[in-house]
């Protein structure tokens, strides 16, 4: 499963934890202003914002599972299994692949507000990218610098939500996720007061006891709430340094580790995890095996071009020894 947050100081940033049991060979993929996008039932984009992100590239088309344009429009793809429903031809609307739903947006928007419009006309057409590389159930988090929305292709429809908290997870639907934030009012970064017994000197024994019953668990439900506390409450100066640092702790509050959660196929866990400062167009990530944060510059790229750059993630522990 994953976890998608917004963050702002001085600048704004976006990013995730992709957690599943097996990564595919992804890399930071800069997409130029010219390289044409070829869809599958709509006019392809032969000019276009840059963008940069995450990406399987396969058959030269990249396959983001998050990414930012040029404008500092972002979007990430979740997992959404059993309520993502996508959708036959129809003769009526832009069909639009799931694998194409970044590209074809962040191509040519620049704001949430260009999203909504654009997604009145769109509806999420079931076609698979290839023989071996079906539809993957999904829903999307698009932020820019002063909003959040969620998409989500369901059964009855495509539903759009205001998105306030800057969190997204996985399954419920994410209605239910800010429903059950009602559960969890009673938390605060402050300590509890007594109002179960207030004639008995009751006192807190430890630090962090406003935050009482806030959920670990790995469960989306509890990510979502344990994401959304922590982003909401956290505190950094406005360097880069500190703003990506503690971007990545906020993605950290919530990281799998291997053997906490088994599937079918093994253990899922956090394969890498993303920050992109969407003002300066800077991808920085980390991945399991390493913990060193990474950097890809967009801006160093030829954005004028037509060639993808990509870029394979530093996969090994790099350690630096004092003495």
């Amino acid at each position: 499963m994953c976890t998608a947050v917004t963050y702002q100081t001085k600048d704004h940033y976006f990013g995730r934890n992709l957690d599943y049991e097996f990564a595919y060979q992804q890399t930071v993929t800069v997409t130029p202003r010219h390289y044409p996008f070829v869809f599958r039932k709509v006019p392809a984009l032969s000019e276009h914002y840059a963008m940069i992100g995450m990406a399987f590239v396969q058959e030269n088309y990249p396959l983001y599972y998050d990414a930012t344009n040029e404008k500092g429009l972002s979007m990430a793809g979740l997992n959404f299994p059993e309520n993502a429903d996508y959708k036959p031809f129809h003769p009526d609307k832009k069909n639009v692949t799931p694998f194409e739903f970044i590209p074809y947006v962040l191509g040519q928007c620049a704001t949430v507000l260009e999203v909504r419009r654009m997604l009145v006309n769109i509806s999420l057409y079931a076609e698979n990218f290839s023989e071996h590389l079906p539809l993957s159930p999904l829903h999307w988090m698009i932020s820019d610098h002063t909003e959040s929305i969620v998409v989500e292709s369901v059964r009855d429809g495509l539903k759009i939500y205001d998105n306030p908290i800057g969190v997204m997870t996985n399954n419920p639907p994410f209605d239910f996720h800010l429903a059950n934030l009602s559960n969890y009012m009673a938390l605060s970064r402050s300590d509890p007061q007594n109002c179960i017994a207030p004639d008995l000197p009751l006192k807190p024994y430890s630090r962090g006891m406003g935050s009482f019953g806030l959920p670990g668990d790995l469960s989306s439900a509890s990510r979502f709430v344990k994401a959304a506390f922590t982003r909401l409450n956290s505190v950094s100066g406005d360097s880069e340094a500190e703003s990506v640092s503690q971007f990545f702790h906020i993605l950290a509050s919530v990281a799998q580790q291997k053997g906490c959660c088994q599937v079918d196929n093994g253990f899922e866990y956090t394969i890498y995890s993303s920050c992109c400062n969407t003002d300066k167009g800077i991808y920085y990530y980390t991945t399991y095996e390493n913990s060193h944060i990474t950097a890809v510059d967009m801006h160093r790229e030829d954005l004028d071009g037509s060639v993808l750059a990509s870029y394979p993630l530093l996969e090994n522990q790099q350690i630096n020894f004092q003495n």
